[in-house]
């Protein structure tokens, strides 16, 4: 779908870091308040796959939303099962796929890809919490033309902390603005033809005092 723009292997030691300015596996947990957002503005008919798991902030809450979930993560979390390489996969673990990829160096498009074949044999969906930036990029704009995802939701206010700690963020990671972003059901045989929708989501209603 998008062409990559590293050789970093994704069976890569799992202590491994893109930079010194990154932050070790391109850990950046999801604030739970932004899945929750998301939860209640998309819905999925059947288990979910999260192969980022991390320590399960994705995972966690799609189980109190009420789904199945098949956690795994490359690095070992002390949460889903460790050691499965998605981008190393073959088969899918369940019928939809969420998560927040690693985005250092061209992971979150090969994520995207790889999620797009397994689902195309599940009949489900991906979606991805993906930074808002990365809808205008000279280098994805066909890939996007190509293969759309049929809905948008932005996040008014979420900050992916690097290992989930607000004291190793810099001015930088906290300008981010991310959307999640949705692929509905598409045959590997079936023409895109989707009509791209926009929406924007609060993530203040689904914070609680224990989130902080």
């Amino acid at each position: 779908m998008i062409p990559d723009i590293t050789q970093q292997s994704s069976g890569a030691s799992p202590s491994w870091r893109l930079s010194p300015y990154r932050a070790p596996r391109e850990y950046y947990p999801t604030p739970p308040e932004a899945t929750r957002a998301f939860l209640a503005a998309e819905r999925f008919d059947g288990p979910i796959w999260e192969p980022a798991c991390g320590q399960g902030a994705i995972a966690k809450e799609c189980e109190a939303a009420g789904y199945e979930v098949v956690a795994t993560d490359l690095a070992d979390y002390g949460y889903g099962e460790a050691g499965r390489d998605f981008l190393k996969l073959e088969r899918p673990l369940a019928k939809h796929i969420v998560t927040n990829p690693p985005y250092g160096a061209g992971l979150a498009d090969r994520f995207i890809r790889q999620a797009l074949a397994m689902t195309a044999r599940t009949g489900g969906k991906v979606a991805m919490l993906l930074n808002l930036a990365s809808l205008c990029d000279p280098c994805r704009h066909h890939s996007y033309m190509a293969r759309p995802p049929a809905r948008i939701y932005a996040l008014d206010d979420c900050v992916c902390y690097p290992n989930g700690d607000p004291g190793l963020a810099g001015p930088y990671t906290r300008r981010h603005r991310y959307c999640w972003m949705v692929w509905d059901t598409l045959s590997v045989k079936q023409t895109p033809k989707v009509t791209t929708t926009f929406h924007w989501l609060s993530t203040a209603p689904y914070a609680t005092r224990g989130d902080a």
